[in-house]
């Protein structure tokens, strides 16, 4: 706790740090996953409950600030400037299993691996992110599409059941779509924009293994696993989930040796049915050329993480996304031509998910996610030490380019470049937007809650 002599008295009760700028532990308490965003609020409140939350909500009120969250896991930030009002949510870090009834109510600092290792003891998977360390609420808030089982399942905002949310008056409120369904719709796929989360219930599913994993090829035959995960997708079951990946790795003593500063390209598949269904539908890919690894097998689906192996320490990178509505020939050579072995190397990796199946069709909750796309493409470049972001900001060109094809843009894969108000309406359909902005108006028509990718209320 900060000197008391400078703390408010709105949130003496806080139990809590409460850090200013010259505070000890200031800048640890506000760091992100990417180093790239640095954050330089008024007052860092380091919440252990809702009580927290809502004494620094209701401060943030009284002294007319703004109120920025910071993401538990490895989702992208928008910076936070001087002024605001920072809450941390990792102390609270409570999950609840309740077997019988296949739900998770989990804490707002919670992130996927604990769910994870939670459900698996009784046979329940969630439909969890890519890495063990990306944070629950935050995924969730933007669709969360699950690397094992998304397209079975649709996104994790599909099955949210309630919301716990500090709304901008400083009051907590339980959100369901029967109590409030405006806002539940707002919440889920709207982000950050409402309040702050402090808990959320949603569903598990009796899931106890999958057929998944990756297969690893040499850059040279990029177009050649290119096109055939083209045909593959085009003819996929919603049962199974995937992706590919260009990846560029760093010529340091850590990296196997035969990934040492060269291009490999990684199919990334999962599928919930049989070892031997699983088997026929992977063969095409497997005589696409000659993996270099294939770890594609029967697997726990407590383990599911490893399909995609995500870093686990922070880092600096430039992010971008962009969606695209079929992968064409136009994309396909767009990757190539930006990412593959005769690009120069710039861009770190690339990575095209499937959307479709289950996510491309209407929830039986309401949310503001949208189901019109069918694949994302993420790129990042790592910026080394020293060199200025700008100047190995390849990614940029790629998703510029697809976006070129389509412009259409999603709520869960947003970057700091999309945070830009035009930007974020590329997110929603004109219908949906505008009952946002409706739900924004009601809710926070001061914009408290605008550091994030902003949905501005009506004036």
């Amino acid at each position: 706790m900060s000197d008391s002599f400078r703390t408010p008295s709105v949130l003496a009760p806080v139990r809590g740090p409460v850090l200013f700028a010259d505070d000890e532990g200031f800048a640890a308490e506000a760091a992100v996953f990417n180093t790239a965003v640095a954050h330089r609020p008024y007052v860092v409140v380091g919440a252990s409950d809702e009580a927290d939350v809502r004494a620094a909500v209701r401060f943030a009120r009284q002294e007319g600030r703004s109120v920025a969250v910071l993401n538990t896991g490895h989702g992208p930030s928008v910076s936070v400037s001087d002024g605001a009002v920072l809450i941390t949510t990792r102390r609270m870090a409570g999950v609840e299993i309740d077997a019988g009834q296949r739900v998770a109510r989990v804490e707002a600092g919670v992130t996927w691996g604990q769910v994870v290792e939670e459900a698996a003891k009784v046979g329940l998977a969630p439909l969890a992110g890519s890495s063990p360390q990306v944070g629950v609420v935050g995924y969730t808030l933007g669709g969360g599409v699950s690397i094992a089982l998304g397209r079975a399942f649709g996104y994790a905002a599909d099955h949210v059941r309630a919301v716990e949310v500090v709304t901008p008056d400083g009051e907590l409120r339980h959100v369901t779509p029967q109590t409030s369904p405006d806002l539940f719709f707002a919440l889920l796929g709207g982000k950050g924009n409402f309040g702050v989360v402090t808990a959320m219930v949603f569903d598990l599913f009796p899931v106890t293994e999958v057929y998944g994993g990756f297969l690893q090829f040499a850059g040279e035959d990029a177009r050649a696993v290119l096109e055939a995960y083209r045909v593959f997708a085009a003819g996929a079951p919603d049962e199974v989930t995937s992706s590919v990946v260009f990846l560029r790795a760093p010529d340091l003593p850590f990296v196997p040796e035969f990934m040492r500063g060269r291009l490999t390209v990684l199919v990334r598949v999962a599928y919930l049915g049989s070892a031997a269904e699983g088997q026929a539908l992977v063969a095409p890919l497997r005589a696409a050329a000659t993996a270099l690894v294939d770890t594609v097998g029967m697997m726990p689906a407590a383990q599911v993480a490893a399909i995609g192996n995500d870093p686990t320490d922070p880092g600096t990178a430039v992010e971008h996304f962009a969606m695209v509505g079929e992968l064409s020939g136009e994309v396909v050579e767009a990757i190539l031509e930006l990412a593959g072995p005769d690009s120069g190397g710039e861009i770190t990796l690339v990575n095209l998910s499937q959307l479709g199946g289950a996510l491309g069709r209407p929830a039986g909750r309401p949310s503001a996610v949208r189901r019109d796309l069918a694949f994302a493409v993420f790129a990042l470049t790592v910026v080394p030490p020293g060199v200025p972001g700008l100047e190995v900001d390849r990614g940029a060109e790629l998703v510029g380019r697809l976006a070129g094809l389509d412009g259409r843009k999603h709520p869960g894969y947003l970057s700091p470049s999309d945070a830009a108000v035009e930007s974020v309406r590329l997110a929603y359909d004109e219908a949906t937007y505008e009952r946002l902005r409706t739900a924004k108006t009601e809710w926070d028509p001061q914009n408290m809650f605008r550091w994030n990718f902003n949905i501005p209320p009506r004036a």
